[in-house]
């Protein structure tokens, strides 16, 4: 996981929010299910109870700021959903938010020299002489 996705999946929540048939079971144990609220399962019992097609176990604000009511029993599709991969980015752009690989890639652009400051391009130019 990038350093900024942490953060950015935070305040994020698309991926709890694109479908209600994304927050599905499927090798959960019979332990792991009991440990989700009843109120949170879907009346079919193959998933998560959506709310049109967000997560009811989402609070917040999808893409200012949110949070998984029960992220330590989150099934195990919500635990593979990792920051900036196919899944996140699809959600991401299904609601109108920037990919994290390129905010990751933005991200370096802080630590470059000020291209207008003398000094920075004499000091990079002399390291990179020697």
């Amino acid at each position: 996981m990038l350093a900024i996705d942490a953060a950015a999946c935070r305040a994020c929540g698309a991926c709890c929010a694109y479908s209600a048939e994304w927050p599905r079971f499927s090798l959960e144990s019979d332990a792991a299910l009991a440990r989700i609220p009843e109120a949170l399962v879907s009346p079919s019992r193959g998933g998560m109870r959506c709310e049109g097609d967000r997560c009811a176990a989402l609070e917040g604000e999808v893409g200012v700021e949110t949070r998984c009511t029960i992220y330590d029993d989150r099934p195990d599709v919500c635990r593979a959903c990792e920051p900036g991969d196919d899944a996140c980015t699809i959600a991401r752009r299904h609601i109108g938010l920037p990919d994290l690989l390129g905010l990751a890639d933005l991200s370096g652009l802080a630590d470059l020299p000020d291209p207008t400051a003398a000094s920075d391009l004499q000091s990079s130019r002399r390291d990179m002489a020697s």
